[in-house]
């Protein structure tokens, strides 16, 4: 008896200092993680997009894109790049950056008519517009439709990243 009442107080006083330890559950994920990037003066606070299931959401069935956000897409490896708007609700400008952060494109990319109720999900992708990042790039920056020509952005223009740290995070 007296043991079972022994293991009984220690199982409590283990289940009592776990709860009293908070939560072991990982961090909430739905909250993005932003990176602050400086283009031409102003400052950004970009959502970092560096996993496969983030860069492919993006920033899909989004209404709105602050004056100050948008989306920092980290790849694992600098390759040709292509992006669509699929499931956009919003214009967006986008630059590809190499491996250095140099722009090597930069598109103003139009939404398109969203996919209709008898339209397979093939070809709605098909008729997607494509844009293309004319070079290897490991990141994209996209911000809010009009910046592009509001900051001046060209091609050639070096992106100030951290991006030893950045290339660590992408998955």
């Amino acid at each position: 008896m007296i043991r079972s009442s022994l293991v009984v107080a220690v199982g409590v006083t283990v289940i009592l200092l776990i709860a009293a330890a908070g939560p072991t559950t990982a961090p909430d994920e739905s909250k993005p993680v932003r990176e602050q990037v400086v283009i031409d003066g102003e400052t950004f606070r970009l959502e970092l997009a560096v996993t496969d299931q983030s860069r492919t959401r993006g920033l899909g069935g989004r209404t709105k894109i602050d004056a100050d956000g948008g989306m920092l897409f980290v790849f694992r490896h600098a390759r040709g790049r292509t992006f669509w708007m699929k499931d956009c609700l919003v214009d967006i400008d986008a630059m590809f950056l190499d491996d250095r952060g140099r722009i090597t494109a930069v598109h103003k990319m139009k939404k398109q008519p969203p996919r209709a109720d008898d339209e397979s999900l093939a070809a709605y992708e098909h008729r997607l517009k494509h844009y293309p990042s004319r070079g290897p790039s490991r990141f994209v920056i996209e911000l809010r439709a009009g910046s592009i020509d509001r900051l001046k952005i060209k091609r050639g223009q070096t992106i100030r990243l951290d991006l030893s740290r950045l290339k660590k995070k992408a998955r």
